[in-house]
């Protein structure tokens, strides 16, 4: 398998080794400027690199081409194109240009745009990102050249989450690359963001799935009980994997491997039924579109295996929710990762500046990273099982908090903690050096040795949009921090000053503890740290006048953008709530409502028939099963009339206040409602009950 993997790696994708071996060296040299300093592409250029692309995929089976692109419903999406060009003897030749590849055009009007473009107004382009290279994929519909692509209106705003994110990482490195010049670097040319997300995911048996109208058009269960066994034996985690999964897992490696995706880490995570994987770092744009991918693959594979692959948050009440780690770091175009704080952190200046860039980042704009991390399924997550709290505070661990420490409380840091040896008390084991400090697992935002982990992302969230947020609130930092030491007289004296100024700023958001206590809750407050609730909440700092003049500032975003995707926001909020809701009424009315009464009318059945059979015969025990059955029923009942009579009155309502209605007043009315049907799912027996039952989902795989 080992000599199979070095084969099979990155043979579906036109990588850099396959560019040098199909294009003329010029015309590679050409295209490398243009990826690697930004610099605007040939026409002549793209024409060879076309030909040579469609040569290589036709040689691969290939006989279409799709700009595949992220628009603003979070997925990805592709228009198909065949090769094939008429010729006059009334034959076909495989042809593939240069304005081709260069630039598509999908219909706009039917994609999320929050009033950017109405429906008669159709026209979109999708522009070929020569930074993220172009691969092949294989299914029914045969072998496809899939070109990752951004998603513009005619009018020129965005309408994707990939074009935000090329231009936040354009915005970090541009005032990274100040800070380092500042600091001789004059060999550093740009910087680019390393990006790792951890993805979390619920494999399901997909006969069983298929029996849950909430897991097919919720993609979490809006009914369930708990079963007796869940995740409180701690049993299931880093666990031994079921045969079937492990088959799963294999075939899913070799999938992301033929894509160049480098999948590295896989386990079973804590929830019953719950898997991870995790890949080795790329590039931000590359790894969100690696990531994308994993998503997609994830659920063909799964399909193949009779499995079906849950990415929402919170698809099981009670048990541990599914995030998606994003691991994030700043590195030159020489390798320095800027994140790398060395053996002695308290004498490394330069990473105390970009340390010191990032806390006031975070500090500063907590309501943005949140809205970042926000969907409707991720607001059951955070504060719940295994998930950070809603609250943004930065972990830094024992050693770099010392360091903190010594230079807010007296201006020098004289010394940086050290791990030193860790011995198990065994004499067989080895003895080895131990980290300078703990994890978190609780922080939403942690250091973790030489790069910072933001685990509030939700599992089923492409990270291109906290990525883009991330990007652009440290490149404003590290803005100001420029413009401020590109003036100073004494280099060493002002940044040692402005170091020590802005740990003592904001050192508030510091917090090594318990994320998930109570105390913390209280302790955050005090500090004045925002507590941002849900997404509904948060959607309304994507427009504030702060949140306008920053991202227009680094080009990131237009007002006229921010103010599409707040309402694109509040309508996929109203649209999600409003599916559960109406799932919800159509279980509640045609499952659960008519197998309570049928059984119920079989215990009424049954207990007049013992009594005519035995009129002094004790039925109290069927009696009393008989009566909470029928009073359930009755409460359950109430509540779907409630909840029908809300979802008509949501629909009149548009815009901010239909999302906070949905929020207010359906979510909580879904709440009641699922409440006796639960209860009445421990009553009623297993043959009556019509739908699989979370022991059946979580532990019959």
């Amino acid at each position: 398998m080992a000599a199979k993997l070095t084969e099979i790696f990155g043979m579906d994708v036109f990588s850099e080794a396959t560019m040098i071996e199909r294009l003329p060296k010029k015309t590679y040299a050409a295209l490398k400027k243009t990826i690697k300093n930004g610099e605007d592409l040939d026409p002549a250029v793209a024409e060879l690199v076309a030909n040579a692309m469609k040569d290589w995929a036709i040689e691969r089976g290939a006989t279409h081409y799709t700009h595949w692109f992220q628009p603003m419903t979070g997925i990805t999406a592709e228009k198909h194109d065949s090769f094939i060009s008429p010729t006059p003897d009334g034959k076909i030749i495989m042809e593939f240009s240069g304005k081709e590849l260069i630039k598509g055009e999908p219909d706009a009007s039917s994609f999320p745009s929050g009033g950017l473009r109405a429906t008669f107004e159709a026209r979109g382009y999708t522009a070929w990102d020569c930074t993220s290279p172009a691969f092949l994929r294989e299914d029914a519909a045969g072998v496809t050249l899939c070109i990752p692509t951004a998603f513009c209106s005619y009018t020129g705003e965005a309408l994707d989450k990939k074009t935000p994110l090329l231009r936040s990482m354009e915005a970090i490195s541009t005032q990274a690359v100040r800070i380092l010049k500042l600091f001789g670097h004059d060999d550093v040319k740009s910087i680019s963001c390393s990006v790792g997300p951890e993805q979390e995911y619920f494999l399901v048996d997909k006969a069983k799935y298929l029996k849950r109208e909430d897991l097919i058009f919720s993609g979490r269960t809006l009914f369930g009980a708990l079963p007796p066994k869940g995740q409180e034996m701690e049993d299931h985690y880093f666990g031994i994997l079921k045969e079937r999964i492990a088959a799963f897992m294999k075939e899913l490696n070799e999938e992301c491997w033929k894509l160049g995706i480098l999948a590295k880490t896989q386990h079973n995570e804590v929830a019953p039924a719950q898997h991870e994987i995790a890949p080795i770092y790329s590039t931000a744009n590359i790894a969100t579109d690696h990531n994308q991918l994993v998503m997609e693959t994830m659920k063909k594979v799964a399909n193949r295996h009779g499995l079906a692959c849950l990415l929402h948050e919170k698809p099981f009440a009670g048990v541990n929710g599914s995030g998606k780690h994003n691991n994030w770091s700043v590195v030159t175009d020489t390798g320095k990762n800027l994140l790398d704080p060395g053996k002695t952190p308290h004498e490394n200046i330069q990473f105390l500046l970009f340390l010191a860039a990032v806390l006031k980042a975070v500090d500063d704009n907590a309501d943005l990273l949140r809205l970042s991390a926000s969907n409707a399924g991720n607001d059951h997550r955070l504060g719940a099982n295994e998930a950070p709290p809603a609250i943004i505070s930065v972990f830094l661990g024992d050693q770099l908090e010392d360091v903190v420490k010594q230079l807010v409380e007296t201006g020098e840091a004289t010394s940086s903690r050290q791990g030193g040896k860790l011995n198990v008390g065994v004499h067989t084991l080895p003895k080895f050096n131990k980290d300078a400090t703990d994890r978190n697992r609780t922080s939403p935002f942690a250091f973790t040795g030489n790069k910072f982990e933001f685990r509030m992302v939700g599992s089923s969230m492409s990270i291109a949009g906290p990525n883009t947020i991330l990007n652009t609130i440290v490149a404003e930092v590290l803005s100001n921090f420029s413009d401020e030491l590109e003036k100073a007289e004494n280099f060493d004296i002002a940044v040692h000053d402005l170091i020590k100024k802005t740990f003592t700023e904001h050192q508030r958001i510091i917090f090594n503890g318990n994320g998930y206590s109570d105390e913390w809750v209280v302790e955050a407050e005090r500090r004045g740290l925002p507590n941002i609730k849900s997404l509904v909440e948060a959607i309304p700092t994507l427009v504030t006048e702060k949140a306008i003049k920053l991202f227009e500032k680094h080009n990131v975003f237009t007002e006229v953008e921010l103010h599409s995707r707040a309402e694109i926001e509040f309508e996929t909020y109203s649209k999600t709530i409003n599916i559960e809701a109406k799932t919800m009424i159509e279980m509640a009315s045609k499952l659960y409502i008519p197998a309570v009464i049928k059984y119920v009318s079989s215990l009424a059945a049954s207990i007049n028939s013992i009594k005519s059979a035995v009129p002094t015969a004790d039925v109290s025990v069927q009696e009393g099963l008989l009566t909470k059955a029928s009073s359930l029923l009755a409460t359950a009942n109430d509540a779907l009339v409630k909840l029908q009579g809300y979802v008509v009155e949501a629909a009149e309502k548009e815009g901010q206040e239909q999302a906070l209605y949905f929020k207010q007043v359906v979510f909580p009315a879904m709440s009641v409602l699922r409440t006796p049907i639960d209860e009445l799912e421990l009553i009623v027996e297993k043959e009556v009950w019509p739908v699989p039952t979370y022991g059946d989902l979580l532990f019959e795989v």
